[in-house]
């Protein structure tokens, strides 16, 4: 579990560097927009150098995986792996309940990030991050899901902007409740594919060899 928090913030950024845009009085905060039906908005605003105030987009980030002592370390929970390293690295308790995930909100930098670790198990990760979604008010570009991909190596990272569920059924379940859309950011970790005829479930559930974990520590 080697990632630092430079690492961690490399990576963030990576993915879409905060677009600021004018707004109002300083303050970093949560806030509860007064319109029905209730919303929660998550929102950073501080001064730039010429005294302007800006304001940054939310970022929900979301690492897939099954909850429980029986799945830790396992492939399959290579995204809740992530999500302990970043709110250990930038200091964001996760020790929250909501929408059927455990979340803790914080910062990375001055960019307002919830985090979230969806608790309904892999196959129906949606019913955590669609309501979440909506709730806080992220938008779409700014849903980064986090979880393990076979078809890439141990060890490898890959970050893109879109895609399809790629017969991953915690991303299916994401876009099924996200309407369908596909337009979010992922972090792909690879896990590689099983070993000769090995059942790919068996596989996903099965922890790291020490070579293998030895591999996906530079990352997680």
């Amino acid at each position: 579990m080697q990632l630092s928090k430079l690492q961690t913030r490399s990576m963030f950024y990576a993915i879409s560097p905060p677009k600021p845009c004018v707004s109002y009085p300083r303050s970093t905060c949560f806030r509860r927009a007064h319109l029905a039906p209730t919303w929660i908005r998550v929102s950073a605003k501080l001064a730039s150098p010429n005294g302007v105030e800006v304001e940054y987009t939310p970022w929900l980030i979301v690492g897939l995986g099954n909850p429980g002592n029986k799945y830790h370390g396992t492939r399959h929970n290579v995204g809740f792996e992530m999500i302990d390293r970043i709110s250990q690295e930038e200091g964001i308790l996760m020790n929250t309940i909501q929408s059927k995930a455990l979340i803790g909100i914080g910062s990375i930098g001055e960019v307002p990030v919830l985090l979230a670790k969806p608790q309904a198990y892999m196959n129906f990760s949606g019913e955590a991050v669609g309501p979440l979604a909506a709730y806080y008010q992220v938008p779409l570009r700014h849903i980064l899901l986090v979880y393990d991909e076979m078809s890439l190596p141990n060890g490898v990272l890959r970050l893109q902007p879109r895609g399809g569920h790629g017969l991953h059924n915690g991303v299916k379940s994401v876009m099924e409740h996200l309407d369908g859309l596909r337009e979010f950011p992922r972090c792909c970790i690879g896990i590689g594919n099983p070993p000769g005829t090995m059942d790919v479930k068996a596989y996903l559930l099965q922890k790291f060899s020490l070579e293998e974990r030895k591999q996906v520590e530079g990352y997680i």
